[in-house]
């Protein structure tokens, strides 16, 4: 199923005056307004704000959406309509989710929100879990497994492979009405909820284990639950987008919470009262999606709903984009260094320091472009800062192992061979020393010439004969001074090879 939009992009600004895109999400615990710049491939989030109306509080016993919900909810959503207008953003969409399009009044509230001036689409339990899905293939372009979408009105499962999505299917399992399942205690609300689950059809217990992929958590339940599990393990990252457990760490994770009260998780920083009080029901949900389908691991997404909207308007060609480079190349060029700068000197280092057998050219490529931006910080603050852009950022498509290569490359580009030990926290030493490399050609990249083009075109920078050569034409011949010296015998060390300069006629470069 294809979700295109009905109307063609058009340019509304922000700080910055770049096209923006906004969406506001209509679910059945919180409306929320997100505003998206940058590239759609990888969207930065410019503006993030919710209200927890709790729309769909009373739907289980009256059907209905309660008089004082929908009050506070379009006070919000007054407020979203001003903002967008104030900030010149066109490009709005407005979705609703299982809240609105299960009450009875679901009707006289969209006509509430066209009159303040809103066009809202009400979509259905099988569309959401779609999007969901797309969501998650942006995020992960290989991903493959089951995506669980859980929201406050319900639970979305749906299939995803090799890019595309099917089997949508929507169930009547959201955090507003888990506590329904809680007669016979945790085991028979497990139980409840196993057999909801396997009624529904889902059961993959009898898939061998080679082929059951990965169980992608969408929501931000699941979320809260990321980051208490990355708490407790010591994780030395912060987003909890990416953050994977195998299926024991995360059964264990999830017995350990349904056995907790809401209460106890209150004031646990990064979570909210409202996600603490809902974690223990949602881990028993878990248990049970766990002991049903079987999956060989689990990944919390960030990217859901909001991003596939997205992610489904883009054409093909922006689809077929590598999210991780796409995102770092905005956020670089914004920083003073343009995506073909930092091409050229990754062509300049190859044949030096490649990516061998821990990295790729995609993640060495997303590292020099993020060394050289760096470079535009205030010396003082310039290493932490562009290490903490490394590991802290929301980078799509990139693991936990990834991240310290790129953030260990940013350190040997600044002369920091002492890495932190978060870093050896996430990537073993072969593969950090193999980012190490990469660093200290790109240091003696931008410090051969002033990272100028020329100076790239009259050298060449290759390893023949067991030592690392530099080629330098005759009449820039004097651009071997004492720090590319210095850079040459350092990258060489680290090599375990000698070095040369060699000076040739301009004519033979």
């Amino acid at each position: 199923m294809s979700y295109r939009s009905r109307q063609a992009d058009r340019s509304g600004t922000f700080a910055g005056g770049t096209p923006q895109r906004a969406i506001i999400d209509i679910g059945s615990n919180t409306v929320r307004l997100v505003v998206y710049g940058g590239t759609m491939r990888a969207p930065m989030v410019l503006l993030n704000e919710k209200v927890t109306a709790k729309l769909g509080r009373e739907i289980a016993g009256t059907g209905r959406l309660a008089d004082e919900a929908m009050a506070l909810a379009l006070r919000g959503l007054r407020r979203f309509a001003l903002l967008l207008a104030d900030l010149g953003i066109e490009d709005v969409e407005t979705v609703a989710t299982a809240a609105v399009r299960e009450a009875v009044n679901g009707r006289e509230f969209v006509a509430q929100l066209r009159a303040i001036g809103l066009q809202p689409r009400v979509i259905s339990g099988e569309e959401e879990a779609l999007l969901s899905a797309h969501g998650v293939i942006g995020a992960f372009p290989d991903a493959q497994g089951i995506v669980a979408d859980l929201g406050g009105g319900s639970l979305e499962l749906v299939r995803v492979s090799q890019g595309s999505a099917d089997g949508a299917s929507t169930l009547p399992l959201g955090t507003l009405r888990l506590p329904e399942y809680r007669k016979g205690g945790r085991a028979g609300m497990k139980k409840a909820l196993d057999k909801a689950i396997r009624a529904a059809g889902w059961d993959l217990a009898a898939t061998p284990p080679a082929t059951r992929g990965a169980l992608y958590l969408v929501g931000g339940t699941w979320r809260a639950m990321a980051i208490h599990a990355m708490a407790v393990s010591g994780h030395p990252l912060s987003d909890p987008h990416g953050f994977e457990l195998d299926k024991a760490a995360a059964l264990q994770i999830a017995e350990a919470l349904a056995g907790s009260e809401g209460e106890a998780l209150r004031g646990r920083e990064r979570i909210s009262s409202m996600r603490a009080e809902k974690l223990p029901d949602a881990a028993v949900l878990l248990t049970a999606l766990l002991a049903r389908l079987d999956p060989a691991k689990v990944v919390f997404s960030s990217w859901g709903l909001r991003e596939g909207l997205i992610y489904d308007r883009l054409p093909a060609h922006s689809r077929a984009q590598d999210p991780l480079l796409a995102g770092i190349a905005v956020f670089a060029s914004q920083r003073g260094a343009p995506a073909t700068l930092a091409t050229r000197m990754a062509a300049w280092t190859l044949d030096a320091a490649p990516a061998r057998t821990h990295g790729s050219e995609r993640l060495r490529l997303g590292a020099t472009m993020l060394a050289l931006a760096s470079m535009q910080i205030e010396p003082n603050l310039r290493l932490p800062q562009a290490i903490d852009w490394a590991l802290h950022k929301r980078w799509i498509a990139i693991d936990s192992k990834g991240r310290a290569m790129m953030a260990a490359a940013i350190a040997a580009n600044g002369n920091q061979l002492n890495l932190p030990a978060r870093l050896r926290a996430l990537a073993s030493e072969e593969a950090l020393e193999e980012a190490i490399r990469w660093g200290l050609a790109l240091r003696l990249a931008r410090r051969l010439g002033a990272q100028s083009r020329r100076s790239l075109e009259v050298s060449r920078l290759t390893v023949e004969d067991g030592a690392l050569v530099l080629r330098l034409a005759e009449s820039h011949a004097a651009l071997f001074g004492q720090p590319t010296e210095k850079d040459m015998k350092l990258l060489a060390g680290r090599l375990g090879i000698g070095w040369r300069v060699e000076v040739v006629p301009n004519d033979v470069m």
